[in-house]
């Protein structure tokens, strides 16, 4: 395997990051989520520019007497198992970029952008139901639902294309996807077209993954921090922009002039994509993916992602979809796991790092959804329109809630270099568990304290911070596992487990909120009862424990493993 001349990199700087190191003189396997403290010595082919005078390493070159031979030696092991993490290699920039700047600007409008577009659906639900006539509100629901049908397509999808067709011709791809579904409710008006105009936003929608790529591709060792950086901050920043734009345009807009805008943001970030993003051969263009395994997966994350989005419609029915996606799952990966041309290498996923990671941003995406729901949920419930016994709420507008989570945003802005450094050292479960006490810590505080608007600017900051670590520890250590031309194929994994995230916390808040409800006198409309609310903020925060236990049982998993190698 051809090796690139590297600058020398302190032992400390590589401990514990999927990495191959010896003790004595056997192979053994760490990952990003060890401590790293029972790192021994770099074999020296691993950072071939240090010098090397351990008298021990020289004894076991073939080179020196007494050693083994070549093919006495232990096999390498597959890259799926052990490489260099690239992100904490001196990357020289595989294309380089003229204005690095204009590139980061255009990466983070795409995150804003979709971000935008799915949360600036929940303050315009009631609005859709009345322009449309829609009787109930499983109708309405089912934009969401359809929106997130399509993210999970997208997700799947766009971010391994980019690895296989290119950066440019994807992003601008996606984009148009965005496009088309913006301006076909903005054309049709009508409740079908909006329908078919989410799917499409849905599946664009995935472009909010492709800068971990472009940006890893173009910017060489920045690309890993900088392309987080951006997901990270554009991700808040585009979830209070896209509450805040709801709210405004159920107040000053029509639903059709909302279409007409949207159209045109996604016109101009699809030629900014085009002209910015360098155009330049794709990063595996003798690879394919297979259409039966890309398909089959599509379809069992979709049953999965229906039976949290409509679940509790359907009662026990959903149970059917629920069992086909699950089993389905667990055949593809079956499959999969033999296949030369899968969307995703499974060995890869299944890896201590990979799988600790995702899972991880899967509960913290459940965590964000269903803090956002709960808050949305409760501040714009009027207490004068119930009863006196039954009363609570705010009584806030749409744009007036959305303002109650700019702490959230805000606290996404806020960048440690610490826990940066923590991360490429190697230290990924303090970093996790750290973002997880704050997450429960804020979660716990709205439990008790949750019916006063300066009760949810504080739970909203501190839920922020936490948030904002755990998603850039779970992106940071995904994309660090594998080489740069997999970084699409990392993205898209982590994105789909964000993706189910968000289904699951909405879901699971979904079914608190309708265990008791109390009548609005005069409507015909019922709301959830006050002390759900607390149950509610209480379930979130045992999803932040289960990081806690997630990383730990990942760091046992590895270290027992790493034992029965070494033995």
């Amino acid at each position: 395997m051809a090796r690139t001349s590297l600058p020398y990199l302190p032992a400390d700087a590589l401990a514990g990051a999927a990495t191959e190191v010896i003790t004595g003189d056997r192979g053994v396997i760490t990952d990003g989520l060890s401590t790293g403290d029972d790192l021994a010595f770099l074999r020296p082919e691993e950072n071939p520019c240090r010098p090397c005078s351990c008298s021990a390493m020289k004894a076991a070159s073939p080179s020196a007497p007494g050693a083994r031979a070549p093919s006495d030696q232990e096999p390498e092991k597959p890259m799926t198992e052990t490489h260099r993490p690239p992100g904490l290699a001196h990357e020289a920039p595989s294309r380089p970029v003229k204005n690095k700047w204009a590139l980061i600007g255009v990466a983070a409008l795409l995150v804003v952008l979709t971000n935008a577009v799915v949360f600036v659906l929940p303050p315009l639900l009631p609005v859709i139901q009345a322009q449309y006539h829609l009787a109930t509100v499983a109708d309405t629901t089912w934009v969401y639902s359809v929106l997130t049908l399509g993210g999970g397509a997208g997700f799947i999808l766009l971010p391994r294309f980019a690895d296989v067709h290119g950066d440019r011709n994807t992003s601008v791809a996606a984009a148009a996807f965005l496009t088309v579904g913006a301006l076909v409710p903005a054309v049709g008006d009508s409740y079908p077209t909006l329908l078919v105009g989410c799917a499409l936003m849905g599946f664009g929608g995935a472009a909010q993954l492709l800068p971990l790529g472009f940006l890893r591709r173009n910017l060489g060792e920045s690309g890993i921090p900088v392309g987080v950086a951006v997901l990270v901050i554009a991700t808040g920043v585009g979830i209070v922009a896209g509450m805040i734009g709801g709210g405004f345009i159920v107040e000053n807009l029509s639903l059709r002039s909302f279409f007409v805008i949207l159209t045109a943001a996604c016109a101009v970030t699809t030629v900014a994509s085009y002209t910015t993003i360098p155009h330049a051969p794709p990063a595996e263009r003798a690879r394919r993916i297979g259409v039966l395994g890309t398909v089959w997966m599509i379809a069992w994350v979709a049953a999965i992602l229906l039976t949290l989005t409509q679940g509790l419609v359907w009662g026990s029915a959903a149970l059917i979809p629920l069992a086909a996606g699950i089993v389905g799952g667990i055949a593809w990966v079956r499959v999969e796991r033999r296949s030369s041309s899968a969307v995703f290498d499974v060995a890869l996923i299944k890896t201590p790092l990979v799988t600790a990671s995702c899972l991880c941003i899967a509960l913290f995406a459940a965590v964000n959804s269903a803090f956002l729901l709960l808050l949305s949920t409760y501040a714009q419930i009027a207490s004068e329109a119930l009863r006196p016994a039954d009363a609570y709420g705010l009584g806030l507008s749409a744009l007036d809630t959305a303002w109650l989570m700019v702490p959230f945003a805000v606290a996404f802005l806020v960048r440690c270099s610490v826990l940066d450094r923590a991360l490429f050292n190697g230290r990924g479960v303090p970093v996790f568990v750290l973002g997880a006490l704050i997450s429960a810590a804020g979660l716990a505080w709205l439990a008790v304290a949750h019916d006063r608007p300066w009760h949810y600017l504080v739970g909203a900051a501190v839920m922020g911070v936490g948030c904002r670590i755990g998603y850039t520890a779970s992106f940071t250590l995904v994309q660090m596992a594998v080489p740069e031309e997999k970084a699409g194929m990392a993205a898209g994994a982590a994105g789909t487990f964000m993706a189910v995230g968000f289904a699951l916390g909405t879901s699971l808040v979904s079914v608190d909120l309708s265990a008791s409800v109390v009548p609005v006198p005069g409507t015909g409309l019922e709301v959830a009862a006050k002390g759900l609310y607390g149950i509610g903020y209480g379930i979130s925060g045992l999803l932040a424990l289960l990081v806690v236990v997630t990383v730990l049982t990942s760091r046992a998993r590895s270290g027992r493993w790493a034992e029965a190698t070494a033995s």
